[in-house]
């Protein structure tokens, strides 16, 4: 091998390695950038879950306290609704097709006592 190959083939491996080493950098970044954008997405993924759990337990204590504030009468009422009859004025103890829900029988049910 002469010395001016030797030297043609140096030049273009160091013109590789120059290469390589500016992609590694760029990769080095953007591994970075992801490894930041995944830590932002982990704490907020974490927020969001305490949220829904804070969400949930207020929304069960809601219902439960709403069942206890219902009076027996429209406990009653609740029950055969679940059951599959309507409670409404217009319909009451005929029984509900599919199971569908009745705008009035929930408003018999769940109305406001105070009205």
């Amino acid at each position: 091998m002469d010395k001016r190959s030797l030297y043609d083939g140096l030049n273009e491996f160091e013109e590789d390695l120059q290469k390589l080493s500016q992609n590694l950098v760029e990769m080095k970044g953007s591994l970075q950038e992801l490894v930041e954008k995944n830590t932002t997405l982990e704490l907020e993924n974490q927020r969001l879950r305490e949220r829904i759990h804070e969400l949930s337990h207020h929304d069960s204590n809601h219902s439960e306290k709403e069942k206890q504030e219902l009076s027996q009468s429209r406990m009653n009422l609740e029950k055969i609704y679940e059951e599959g009859f309507h409670v409404c004025y217009d319909l009451y103890g005929s029984r509900r097709e599919h199971d569908e829900p009745c705008a009035f029988c929930l408003e018999v049910i769940y109305r406001d006592s105070g009205k």
